[in-house]
């Protein structure tokens, strides 16, 4: 299998940004290059709840504030000596990122997960497992790294 383009969906999280550090190591060594999608996962909102120009300007700073962060995470990939596209696209993000997948051509996706487990996983689902069973290419899927902002001295008991 050649990886020459891979999908990488983001959504600010720590996870997406853990992916994103994951995608563009490989991509160095495969030397393939990225596409960064964001997708504006817009709740209707109906017209009872705001105005029509409430409605516009909060739609407009929502998308202003992700194509900067976009931009920020193709210009990281570019510091890395990476080609790289972004995409910024309103939808379902579930559906979105496999039909970006397979308009794009992508031969791998790069994802985070949330690691939702329980009950939590039963009413929210998972986007990462959607995109798993529904992709047009292989999917990857990074898990959340475990918390060490803490020493680990501090993390253990004390013993008595």
């Amino acid at each position: 299998m050649i990886v020459q383009h891979v999908l990488v969906p983001i959504d600010f999280s720590a996870t997406a940004d853990q992916a994103l550090t994951y995608a563009i190591a490989l991509a160095q060594q495969l030397q393939a290059r990225l596409t960064l999608l964001h997708v504006l996962d817009i709740t209707p909102v109906t017209m009872d709840e705001m105005t029509a120009g409430v409605v516009t300007t909060y739609l407009d700073d929502l998308e202003t504030d992700a194509q900067h962060l976009l931009q920020a995470s193709r210009e990281r990939v570019q510091r890395a000596g990476l080609q790289a596209e972004s995409l910024l696209v309103q939808g379902t993000p579930t559906q979105t990122i496999v039909d970006t997948a397979g308009e794009q051509g992508v031969d791998l996706i790069i994802m985070g997960t949330h690691g939702r487990t329980g009950l939590a996983h039963v009413f929210l689902g998972s986007v990462a497992e959607h995109v798993v069973r529904q992709g047009p290419c292989p999917v990857l899927v990074v898990r959340r790294a475990p918390d060490t902002s803490a020493p680990a001295e501090e993390a253990l008991p004390e013993q008595p």
